[in-house]
């Protein structure tokens, strides 16, 4: 196991010597990566079933693989060859999205953490990747001529994931706090104590809630057609999904409000969020 700790280094470094020397295609590392993928899966959903932690390194490895061979077929795809500026289509964005998520988590399990969330991100990711690359579409950007519409995406990409990490918190409590209160709890040892997780969950809410401010805030300052028509909806639903959170974090800490009511909250903003970021774009690619 120590060897094969010592060479995973190697191995990625090899990964990217490729990429950057060798003309290879996108869907090989995309392949690499729905492979990786799946092997973490196939350690991780028995081993949570088991008290034996030898197979934590595996999976970790494994996904470090996977981390970055999507990493490179995502930027084969977002950033093509020449001057013909950014493909940020919603299959795009949302495979740059998961592969956000699963990064921070994957750092939160190598301190073992949050395992109990790596089944969900990593079959996210793992789907996301594979429709991003067997359903390939166009949406072309030019964000090199407007930096400061650079900075506004990359807010509402970095708020967005933080948020959805903030929800899957939610939902790993409420599904331990039903546990407890039905006496179902059959993973002992790999349960995090309850206040740990929501307290984490407020943090990273509070840390999504700041992100999306200033995402809303850039957006007034360089969206100029922010309230038109092809993106008021976006505006509304953000405007909304920020209001719902700031009403999460002000029933929280002035009312003392805990439990389910916090879970269908921060769901709820969650849910809005996604709305306002993809629902239109999915709309339109149905229609198209």
């Amino acid at each position: 196991m120590q060897r094969l700790e010592q060479r995973s280094p190697d191995a990625i470094l090899l990964l990217f010597l490729i990429a950057q020397t060798v003309d290879i295609t996108m869907p090989v590392f995309a392949l690499l990566a729905l492979v990786a993928y799946s092997v973490s899966l196939a350690l991780i959903v028995p081993g949570l079933l088991q008290k034996n932690g030898g197979w934590r390194r595996m999976a970790i490895i494994s996904a470090v693989i996977a981390l970055v061979c999507h990493a490179i077929a995502l930027e084969a795809r977002i950033l093509p060859d020449g001057d013909s500026g950014q493909n940020l289509s919603l299959l795009n964005v949302g495979s740059l999205v998961s592969l956000m998520i699963c990064t921070v988590m994957t750092i939160v399990a190598s301190r073992n953490r949050g395992w109990l969330l790596l089944p969900i991100v990593y079959a996210f990711a793992l789907i996301n990747l594979a429709l991003a690359t067997f359903m390939p579409n166009e949406y072309i950007t030019h964000l090199e001529a407007t930096p400061g519409m650079l900075v506004h995406i990359g807010l509402s990409l970095f708020s967005y994931a933080t948020l959805i990490i903030a929800a899957l918190y939610a939902l790993q409590l409420a599904w331990i706090d039903y546990q407890l209160k039905n006496k179902k709890l059959a993973f002992n040892q790999e349960m995090p104590p309850l206040m740990s997780i929501e307290r984490k969950m407020f943090h990273i809410t509070q840390i999504g809630v700041v992100l999306l401010t200033l995402t809303l805030c850039t957006g007034l300052f360089y969206m100029h057609n922010l309230f038109s028509m092809e993106n008021i909806d976006k505006a509304v639903l953000s405007i909304v999904a920020w209001f719902v959170y700031i009403v999460l974090l002000w029933g929280h800490y002035h009312e003392g409000w805990r439990g389910r009511r916090v879970v269908w909250f921060n769901v709820a903003g969650a849910v809005i969020l996604t709305l306002a970021y993809f629902g239109s774009r999915i709309v339109q690619q149905l229609i198209s």
